[in-house]
């Protein structure tokens, strides 16, 4: 089955581009002294050198030679198509622009030689290291042994027992001067006295008044 043959518009537009650029560049090279096949092949050189970067970007990803040598090789293909255009003067070409086309070859050689036999980047580097796994937590048993509880408890101090309070002493003139107070409070009331009666008339705290009261009795 023959097939039809279309024309691509991006080929035919790369093909013309290219063979002006081809152009600018023989011509750029003439200018500076670089007669005959000399002239032709410095155009070879640049879009070699350009193709070489490109397929290197392509293959083995961004490096910074590949986009080096590939930025060097796309100035000079532009500097010679506007070099070419009417901005500079080809019967007169200035001497650092000679300079640069005679050092062109050596400088492609060795863009050339670079890409060609410089180790592509390994991916494994790029990958970010991956964390080790957490240790599983360790399993507690159901119960534990009876050694760790006796440990526990003797291991925990028993609070200290409570000291019992001494009782206030009470002096005996206090306590002569309340057994008047009672007297005279059965002789006006007919009861004994209590603490609380006790405690205001003589001013005193609660638990001396009936230790008094105690006393009395």
């Amino acid at each position: 089955m023959t097939r039809s043959l279309r024309p691509d518009a991006v080929l035919v537009q790369a093909v013309i581009a290219g063979a002006l650029s081809f152009a600018h560049l023989h011509d750029l090279a003439e200018a500076a002294g670089q007669s005959g096949w000399k002239a032709w092949a410095y155009p070879v050189s640049v879009d070699l050198l350009l193709v070489a970067a490109w397929r290197r970007l392509r293959t083995d990803g961004p490096s910074r030679l590949a986009w080096c040598w590939f930025l060097i090789a796309l100035v000079a293909s532009l500097g010679a198509n506007v070099a070419t255009a009417g901005l500079l003067d080809l019967n007169h070409v200035p001497a650092w622009l000679r300079i640069l086309v005679a050092a062109w070859p050596a400088l492609a050689f060795m863009g050339g030689t670079l890409l060609a036999h410089s180790p592509a980047p390994d991916p494994a580097d790029d990958r970010a290291p991956v964390p080790p796994a957490p240790a599983a937590p360790a399993l507690e048993p159901d119960s534990p042994p009876a050694a760790d509880d006796a440990t526990e408890q003797i291991s925990t101090p028993a609070p200290a027992p409570a000291l019992p309070q001494a009782s206030p002493t009470v002096p005996p003139a206090l306590v002569d001067h309340a057994r008047k107070i009672a007297t005279d409070h059965r002789a006006r009331t007919g009861a004994d006295i209590d603490s609380a009666t006790l405690r205001a008339r003589l001013g005193v705290p609660e638990s001396l008044a009936d230790q008094i009261v105690t006393q009395l009795a």
